[in-house]
């Protein structure tokens, strides 16, 4: 039954089957005594003591009361205690005045009430009309109390009137006038129609608290006090204005309202079709801003919800600037907020990450005495799990689960969207068991927020569990949920699996999108297979895409890993074209190529370029600069791009410092490297497990194993575990200086604390046994190696030579040499540097093999082009003198593989200088630059560096 029905009772008699036909089922004693009622009206018309005493008979009110005590479903009338005060039957009382006229509500919670009685007759007219008769004056009286008690009831407490104020007056200064009566709680100015910044000359003081009545009082004693050049009129609000309000509101309901629009103003037209426009353009076009904020402003006196669906707007544009500045121009028009419009700016302030904005928003919210819905909670734990601040997301939600009596699948969402983010699956799966006990379904959208959790710790069986779940639940795989697959297969390295979730994808009728191609792209980058990655590309352009911002930054990304940069710059300049904005991220990977290749002019050009075009440094902008340039060991620009980036107002992070004492490190610079961890801990940043290794590697890089040692105490202090990084600078550090028993005690100690060894961790381990001369253990560690799985690279095979070259076996080198070969393994110029200079220093033997293994030694670098240093050339002369001093097959086998410069004319005196001194041959067979500890390190064991 609609409410307009329901006021209609109050006019016309109502047929005795509207209660059947509304589908509710009264007593039978409520119909008959209805029935009874209609008949004694209708059978004595002209009888007015009969009619007036049927009317005080108060068995005509009983069948209402039974009917609404017997229906114990209904919730209890709101107006009970209205009826029962004002509507009981008594002598006094005049027929016209029927329940109908007030409890216009009543007929969704009761039967409807009895129809009116039929018109006075004339002789009681008469009657009434001269005032004869005690009831009539009676009435009379009682009317007037009645008024006066609704006059009552429509005046707010603590209200007063104040008029003949000043056009220009401020709600401040009326505010600071009057609030030496106490405290106010509000303050109202009326706007005029046609120039809503200046009010029309009265206004409204509310005060607040306990006195707020006394306020109201003392303030009323200010009546024609002088204020601003006027004089005021101050009294209490006497209710006329939210009286007719009410009123008004009662009439349009009730349909009494008539058309409308016989009275309304040209503004009124105007203002009512502005808003209309402003509402289509916000559902038609909302992605036209222009016309939006255009429409808007149109309006000449917006209202509340106006200003709601702007603030709103703005909140799903992520805009919290232009919100909290629609949301204070809401409220300098004097219209407060509502738990609506509070919520959309909290969600401005969340989609714009400044969470402390938004909790300044719910204190208010409090002040005002607005209570949070879960809408609002459901908000600030999407708006923390966007931050990744877990903690206060679990309390906002705690505090949900305890103040709300239910909660939906939307803020289940945001708290598993939270702790996937961070990686705590286990409370994720806790989450969705508890949602499903509390009996709420799972949307399609909550299964893609599991399916990434687990794809971002690499669980590759547990998202395929979550994608079979979602297809036995009736959902139908969309391209986000293909998405997710093929990010999983992307990041594990199986690119291969991501093209076959790519045809399931064809056979299913499930077209790519941007951010799938984008997915392809990043996983063939990650595997260095670039022209796969470009084909991807173009399939985008094929299929008719226009490619976004993060498919661009992929792409030159690919291009500055290739070393093609020029290409990079002209994919920036096209997506300039195409009206893409680059970003931070667009010119990180060029700025860090540039650096890198020791160009630090071109690399401080796209530095400027990037401020042109109005991106802003970020300290990853410079963290790429710094590290560039530290990886080309330019460690004095490197601070000086430091000190810039402290000029800038760009706070240096850990990862700049970690990049800085990396630095310091390689070149064996334990003072400065200790320097700027002082810094660290200095700027309260955090300790993590990369700068401990940067400390590691620069003490272990100068021999510093006792400082080593001291900062894995510090290590243990700060419970920062020991990781394979960690053990493997260590190792090296002891290999450096050939103690293989602490290298192999370190390496019992990886297997207690069950930390996996790598590649680096036995070819460390090697190295310190080569150089030890224990080649039986060296020979054993390969065999552990190849047990576990562990396949030996080139760097190991390097140092199996070198140190057979030091045992002075170089049969077992050239045996080594060629089982390197059979493995698959290409030799570098390290390799043939190594084996040469061992096989020409046991030349003199004059054994078969060396001689037939120098030569065909000779002949592979020949055909390789690989070329010596001149440095080497000068060494292997001096070797050749004593095999072949007039020259040989030898000679002119070697020869091939020295300098284009070798046979100039300051080398050959060079060498017949040398030639002719034998004592400074013998002297210099034992400075050998090969056998040297420095260069040894750096060639051969300077295994760290990869880290």
């Amino acid at each position: 039954m609609s409410l307009s029905s329901t006021a209609h009772y109050s006019h016309m008699p109502t047929p005795v089957s509207a209660p059947i036909l509304a589908g509710k089922h009264h007593p039978t004693t409520s119909t008959s005594s209805f029935l009874l009622s209609v008949k004694s009206s209708q059978d004595s018309p002209q009888n007015p003591s009969t009619y007036s005493t049927s009317l005080r008979r108060p068995t005509t009110q009983k069948p209402i009361r039974t009917s609404l005590s017997q229906r114990s479903q209904v919730p209890k009338n709101p107006l009970k205690n209205l009826v029962n005060s004002q509507n009981t039957p008594t002598p006094n009382t005049p027929p016209s005045d029927t329940l109908s006229n007030r409890l216009w509500l009543s007929s969704k919670l009761a039967p409807p009430p009895p129809p009116p009685p039929p018109p006075l007759p004339q002789l009681l007219k008469e009657t009434v009309e001269s005032g004869d008769g005690n009831g009539i004056s009676e009435n009379s009286e009682n009317s007037g109390t009645e008024e006066d008690e609704k006059g009552v009831e429509f005046r707010e407490k603590g209200k007063i009137f104040v008029g003949n104020l000043p056009l220009w007056i401020k709600k401040n200064e009326l505010a600071e006038f009057f609030r030496q009566f106490g405290p106010i709680k509000n303050v109202i100015l009326i706007k005029g129609h046609d120039d809503i910044e200046r009010n029309i000359g009265f206004g409204f003081v509310i005060y607040s608290g306990p006195t707020a009545e006394k306020s109201a009082m003392k303030a009323v004693e200010f009546d024609g006090v002088e204020f601003h050049g006027r004089v005021l009129t101050v009294k209490l609000d006497d209710g006329r204005r939210m009286k007719a309000k009410t009123e008004g509101r009662a009439r349009w309901v009730e349909g009494k309202e008539g058309n409308v629009d016989d009275y309304r103003s040209k503004w009124h037209e105007e203002r009512e079709g502005s808003r209309k426009e402003f509402q289509k353009v916000l559902e038609t076009h909302p992605e036209n801003w222009q016309a939006v904020v255009r429409t808007f402003e149109r309006i000449k006196k917006p209202s509340r919800k106006e200003f709601g669906l702007m603030v709103n707007y703005y909140a799903r544009r992520g805009d919290m600037h232009r919100a909290r500045e629609t949301f204070e121009k809401m409220r300098a028009r004097g219209i407060e907020p509502n738990l609506h419009v509070f919520t959309n700016l909290i969600h401005a302030y969340a989609v714009g990450r400044d969470m402390e904005e938004a909790l300044s928003c719910v204190r208010k919210m409090e002040e005002e005495g607005i209570e949070m819905s879960l809408v609002t909670y459901s908000i600030l734990v999407g708006g923390f799990a966007r931050i990744g601040n877990i903690e206060a997301a679990e309390l906002w939600f705690k505090e949900a689960k305890e103040k709300l009596t239910t909660l939906n699948a939307i803020i289940y969402g945001n708290i598993i969207y939270a702790n996937c983010q961070g990686c705590n699956m286990d409370r994720a799966e806790a989450l969705v068991r508890e949602m499903e006990e509390e009996g709420i379904d799972a949307p399609i959208d909550m299964y893609h927020t599991m399916m990434d959790g687990y794809t971002m710790i690499g669980n590759e069986e547990k998202c395929l569990i979550v994608y079979n779940r979602l297809k036995e639940c009736g959902y139908t795989p969309s391209v986000i949920t293909y998405g997710c697959l093929i990010n999983l297969y992307t990041k594990v390295g199986k690119v291969n699996k991501a093209l076959e979730v790519c045809d399931m994808m064809k056979m299913s009728g499930i077209k790519h999108n941007i951010k799938t191609y984008s997915m392809l792209i990043n996983g063939f980058i990650q595997l260095k297979d670039f022209a796969n990655a470009f084909s991807i590309f173009e399939d985008v352009i094929r299929d008719g895409l226009k490619p976004d911002v993060v498919l661009y930054n992929n792409i030159v990304r690919a291009f500055c890993s290739m070393g093609n940069v020029d290409r990079a710059i002209r994919t920036v300049e096209e997506m300039r074209k195409e009206r893409h904005r680059p970003t931070s991220r667009t010119f990180l990977p060029i700025i860090h190529a540039f650096a890198k290749a020791g160009e630090t002019r071109k690399a401080l050009h796209i530095f400027n370029m990037m401020r042109s075009s109005g991106c802003i440094p970020t300290v990853h902008t410079f963290n790429a600069l710094i590290l560039g340039l530290v990886e080309k060991r330019q460690m004095e620009k490197a601070v000086e791009i430091l000190d810039e980036m402290l000029l800038a107002g760009i706070s240096p992070n850990e990862h700049t410092y970690t990049t800085i004492m990396h630095g310091y490190a390689s070149l064996g610079d334990t003072g400065k490297a200790f320097e700027y961890f002082s810094k660290v801990k200095s700027d309260g940043l955090e300790l993590d497990v990369y700068t401990y290794e940067a400390l590691l590697k620069a003490c272990c890089k100068s021999g510093r194993m006792q400082s080593a040692l001291a900062v894995t105490k510090e290590m243990n202090a700060q419970n920062i575990p020991r990781n394979t990084f960690v053990y493997n600078i260590l190792i090296d550090g002891w290999a450096r200086r050939g103690d293989v028993w602490e290298a192999a005690d370190l390496m019992q100690q990886m297997r207690q604390e069950r930390v996996k060894p790598d590649i680096h961790t036995y070819t460390s381990f090697i190295n310190a046994c080569c150089k030890a001369g224990d080649m039986l253990r060296a020979m054993k560690t390969i065999q552990e190696m190849e047990a576990l799985g562990v396949k030996p690279n080139v760097k190991t095979y390097t140092t199996l030579i070198h140190g057979w070259a030091r045992a002075s076996l170089p049969e077992k080198a050239l045996k080594c040499f060629e089982e390197m070969k059979l493995a698959g393994l290409k030799p570098d110029k390290a390799v043939y540097h190594c084996l040469m200079t061992s096989l020409l220093a046991r030349a003199t033997v004059a054994e078969d093999y060396i001689y037939t293994g120098i030569l065909r030694i000779c002949a592979e670098m020949a055909e390789y082009g690989l070329v010596v240093d001149m440095g080497t050339a000068v060494h292997w002369s001096k070797c050749l003198r004593k095999i072949e001093r007039t020259g040989g097959g030898i000679t002119e086998a070697l020869q091939k593989t020295f300098p284009p410069d070798w046979n100039s004319h300051k080398t050959l005196n060079a060498i017949s200088d040398i030639c002719d001194n034998d004592d400074a041959l013998d002297e210099n067979d034992g400075n050998d630059p090969f056998y040297n500890s420095d260069t040894d390190d750096e060639a051969y064991t300077n295994f760290d560096e990869s880290l």
